[in-house]
């Protein structure tokens, strides 16, 4: 523990994510199919063929945002998987919630993988 905290005090403060243009956003959603936007948050409503294919999906999702230390909200409904996300820190969209959307549709949805 005494080493994260030394490591992180010689970094200094992590570098604040910096909220994107509108312009910026829309772009990048127009290669996201199925994400839409609302206000400072972009999501999707993901299907999958089965309730334990929902879970695999989030805790593939869990590992990806873990990596990035950027984290979703997820709300499972049987085999609905709903993701929204947005920067806090920023107090809207930054280049993490574009990179991670990104990166969940890299998942394969389906109960064959």
């Amino acid at each position: 523990m005494w080493r994260v905290l030394r490591v992180a005090l010689e970094w200094g403060p992590m570098a604040r994510p910096t909220k994107l243009p509108d312009s910026e956003i829309t772009a990048a959603l127009a290669a996201l199919p199925g994400w839409a936007r609302t206000g400072d948050v972009i999501g999707k409503s993901f299907q999958l063929p089965t309730f334990p294919d929902a879970i695999a999906f989030v805790v593939r999702v869990g590992f990806f945002a873990e990596r990035a230390d950027h984290h979703p909200d997820l709300d499972i409904r049987w085999r609905r998987v709903d993701v929204a996300l947005t920067t806090h820190d920023a107090e809207g969209l930054t280049q993490l919630d574009l990179d991670l959307a990104r990166e969940i549709e890299s998942i394969p949805i389906g109960g064959n993988e």
